[in-house]
């Protein structure tokens, strides 16, 4: 079994992101390399979103002795380096895919965890004075095709109703006159709650308020070998090793497939990239008729997202078949620039700045993955936010103190998220047919609209 699924160069603990993130992020003191011999009761493996908000809530609520062991900088993975939609969601199912598939009453109660999801990130962001350079109101997604624009139609008609969604439909013409100038815009689904955020500030901010609340974050701590000494959990890192009574796994699109037997082919890694373009002027804003803060992404089902940030210039992203090689990611950022000059043809020779990918995590429900190990209920988990962790791995991060503080799965969870994550079949070539996958998707966006 290899130690990590994609190329190596993905996981280089010891480099951060040439990204805008970090070029511009606040700093953040307090964090230590674990390099002794330490014990504590819960043993958090990943720094991001879900093991900062785990520590955070196990060390406020329940005056719990945590550990965070991280291994990079604080950040250093996809809750540094997403694009900072704090918006409702978390699968990849679509809300009608979730209606058919669990019925209307559960597949709200799961919804309104999703709300529930983006309401925590607003209180912790006013509760420990974060300041994160939130913008805008809603998420909105763009029709790039006549069928897309029926389909939203009908998602604005039917998701109020079945889920209580606070969702609403623009025309064309609409999104002309409020919103901007866009090939691929046919119609529009605005979708609240929902606001831009700068993704590693909070994360960061988030590390800050659970150090200040007693839990020890340890940075540059790479965990080599997981095993059990009775009733110990022992974590080795490169410098020392921790003891714990409890471990848990937040590794999301980053996890280790060898560290625990349990986790190989229970998730899959997709790279996602982002461009950022230097600051646009006022006159360049206006030949787009640009007049709005909020995050936006497109219909399609390879799809692109982008925002303008405070300074004025334009994030971009989307997916992409690279598997983290040079030549790959390389072939990924062409294929963003080509896109974004399609969507905004007069921005086509607007400079790039700023350009980096990271990791999406999917899991074989398509659903985020909540729960403990069979077998072993002292190991917990929670991954798998398909592209939207800023608010659904903070909220899955609480679920998992709030488990551990009260010795039985909160009453929060949704029976939707409570079921086995799965495994993947033929999980050895996962990769493989992700990519056959995509190249259908693609395909689909062109052919079928």
């Amino acid at each position: 079994m290899s130690e990590y699924y994609m190329h190596p160069d993905m996981y280089r603990f010891d480099e951060p992101q040439r990204s805008y993130w970090e070029a511009t992020a606040r700093p953040l003191v307090g964090t230590k390399r674990l390099a002794s011999s330490e014990s504590c009761d819960v043993a958090i493996v990943g720094g991001g979103y879900t093991g900062l908000s785990a520590a955070y809530h196990l060390a406020r609520d329940y005056s719990a002795d945590v550990r965070v062991l991280e291994a990079g900088h604080v950040g250093w993975g996809a809750s540094g380096r997403n694009a900072g939609f704090c918006c409702v969601g978390g699968s990849a199912l679509s809300g009608e895919q979730v209606l058919r598939q669990f019925g209307e009453a559960d597949a709200r109660r799961y919804y309104q965890s999703t709300v529930e999801a983006v309401r925590l990130v607003e209180a912790i962001l006013t509760e420990e004075g974060i300041d994160a350079a939130r913008q805008g109101g809603a998420e909105i997604e763009l029709a790039h095709s006549p069928r897309a624009a029926e389909r939203l139609a009908r998602q604005c008609d039917v998701l109020p109703h079945a889920l209580g969604a606070d969702v609403r439909y623009l025309s064309a013409g609409e999104i002309r006159e409020t919103l901007f100038d866009c090939v691929e815009a046919h119609s529009a689904k605005i979708h609240r709650p929902g606001f831009g955020l700068h993704p590693l500030t909070y994360c960061r901010g988030l590390a800050d308020a659970a150090l200040r609340r007693g839990a020890i974050v340890h940075s540059r701590s790479r965990v080599l070998e997981w095993a059990r000494d009775g009733g110990w959990h022992r974590l080795r890192t490169e410098a020392g090793e921790l003891r714990a009574r409890r471990v848990v796994y937040a590794c999301n699109g980053f996890m280790q497939d060898h560290l625990h037997d349990y986790f190989y082919g229970r998730f899959l890694p997709v790279v996602s990239a982002i461009i950022v373009t230097r600051p646009l002027s006022r006159r360049e804003l206006e030949a787009q008729r640009w007049k709005t803060e909020d995050t936006f992404s497109t219909s399609r089902r390879v799809l692109n997202y982008f925002r303008l940030l405070p300074d004025g210039r334009l994030l971009f992203g989307g997916r992409g078949t690279s598997i983290g090689d040079p030549a790959a990611e390389a072939a990924v950022y062409r294929e963003l620039e080509a896109s974004l000059a399609r969507l905004f043809p007069e921005w086509r020779d607007i400079a790039i700045e700023y350009r980096w990918h990271g990791l999406v995590c999917f899991s074989p429900r398509l659903l985020p993955a909540i729960g403990t190990v069979p077998g072993e209920e002292d190991v917990y988990f929670a991954y798998a936010y398909h592209g939207n962790g800023v608010s659904e791995a903070t909220w899955s991060g609480k679920q998992v103190a709030d488990w551990i503080g009260s010795g039985e799965p909160p009453s929060a969870l949704p029976p939707v998220l409570r079921a086995a994550p799965g495994r993947f079949p033929l999980a050895g070539y996962r990769r493989g047919w992700f990519r056959a996958a995509l190249a259908v998707a693609r395909w689909q966006d062109r052919y079928l609209g």
